[in-house]
């Protein structure tokens, strides 16, 4: 086994000169194993991990990991495991927080057949009841156009393919067991979970959406679809030609939230505009407000919900809120058909006797909604025309240009969005 370190002294001037810095290392003909760890004061500053060989990116694991291994068979949850090129690799480090006083970081590198193992994945959770031929998980059938029907899902989830804590067979099992008929898993700057959706998802008879968030200082963006990995140190500009280039979508995603709002100089066609980061904000004005200031002069963007879900001691499970669509099937395909044509609606939570706001032609229906309020928030009359909603079953009229569409508590706790 041979080993490489490198010591560097790292300070805010260097992360101004580059948000991204690369560590070099040799990978000799014939390593069949390499080991990466990184050292510093995490309270002195946040320092990302990510690989790349002489040809392609290998992984990132963020602020998650300070080590990683890549073997020809295995990888560390984040990192793909392959051959490995001989040549020039590099420790990427994304220097994320730094501060003005200098903070020691050392890298060390291991290559050779005695390098540092792969760590195993916890015991799959068993595999609940199969979804009935035709039905779906909440066992709900919300009034759908003819030939489509409504699917309960979340669109924003991760791993310990990044910096979640629950294995993919976890996640999953929490999904089902939440009534989800589909779950995108968007792990950071990662597509290392993507060979390994369509098994865990036909185990659990949920439908895996291939996604990854694309994130950095300045905002982040789920890409979903299997488009390959998204290079998130490109400016955003290339992220949205090389997602469409390739057939996939791409979501702002909150982009309120604190340090991780949007603000980079770009619009897409689809908002995640209901976030955990807000849930419990009764009136949730900003993300209105966000929202009217999107796409001035061009089609709206299709509204999107996730839970951003990374842990269960968040206290908030898979699927809160729900985003709804109106597809063909539950197949990956189907479902990413629905969101690009905008038949979608968001809910709190997807169980029955939960309010949900759905269009249907020209017409609003809302289920399960007696005495809520309906917010047309785009009517000329100041915080949106206000109307009650009476009985369980309401068709309510809609002009098609109009939306979006909330529905309210007496107290204002929002409760459901549609187009």
């Amino acid at each position: 086994m041979s080993r490489q370190q490198r010591r560097l002294s790292l300070s805010t001037d260097d992360q101004i000169a580059q948000r991204y810095l690369e560590v070099p290392f040799d990978v000799p003909p014939g390593t069949t194993a390499l080991e990466v760890t990184l050292a510093f004061d995490r309270e002195a500053a946040v320092i990302d991990l990510g690989c790349r060989d002489p040809q392609r990116w290998r992984g990132w694991s963020g602020g998650a990991r300070s080590r990683f291994a890549i073997t020809p068979a295995a990888a560390t949850p984040g990192y793909e495991p392959g051959e490995l090129v001989p040549g020039t690799w590099a420790v990427v480090l994304g220097l994320h927080v730094l501060r003005e006083q200098p903070v020691d970081v050392t890298v060390t590198v291991a290559t050779g057949v005695d390098a540092g193992g792969v760590e195993g994945e916890p015991p799959a959770p068993p595999p609940g009841p199969a979804v009935p031929a035709g039905g779906t998980r909440t066992g709900r059938a919300l009034p759908a156009p003819d030939g489509l029907t409504w699917f309960a899902g979340d669109l924003h989830a991760h791993t310990t393919h990044s910096d979640g804590t629950l294995s993919i067979a976890q996640l999953t099992a929490a999904a089902a067991g939440r009534g989800l008929d589909f779950l995108a898993v968007t792990d950071h700057n990662t597509v290392s979970h993507h060979p390994h959706l369509p098994g865990v998802g036909a185990t659990y008879d949920v439908s895996l959406l291939p996604g990854q968030e694309v994130t950095t200082h300045a905002g982040h963006a789920n890409a979903f679809g299997d488009i390959g990995w998204v290079d998130f140190r490109r400016p955003a500009a290339h992220w949205v030609a090389d997602v469409e280039a390739h057939g996939g979508l791409l979501s702002v995603n909150h982009p309120l939230q604190d340090d991780c709002g949007w603000h980079h100089p770009v619009r897409t066609g689809l908002l995640e505009l209901w976030h955990i980061s807000w849930f419990l904000d009764l009136t949730a004005t900003g993300p209105w407000a966000y929202l009217r200031t999107v796409g001035t002069g061009t089609a709206a963007p299709v509204l999107l919900g996730g839970s951003d879900f990374h842990t269960p001691d968040q206290g908030y499970p898979p699927g809160t809120p729900t985003t709804w669509v109106a597809a063909a099937d539950r197949t990956p395909e189907a479902i990413l058909d629905a969101v690009r044509h905008g038949r979608t609606a968001l809910s709190r939570f997807p169980g029955p006797g939960e309010p949900v706001l759905v269009r249907v032609g020209e017409d609003l229906v809302a289920l399960d909604a007696d005495g809520t309020v309906l917010v047309d928030l785009h009517a000329d009359t100041p915080g949106g025309r206000r109307r009650r909603v009476r009985g369980d079953h309401a068709v309510l009229p809609a002009p098609p240009e109009h939306g979006p569409y909330r529905l309210e508590a007496a107290d204002r706790t929002l409760l459901a969005i549609s187009a």
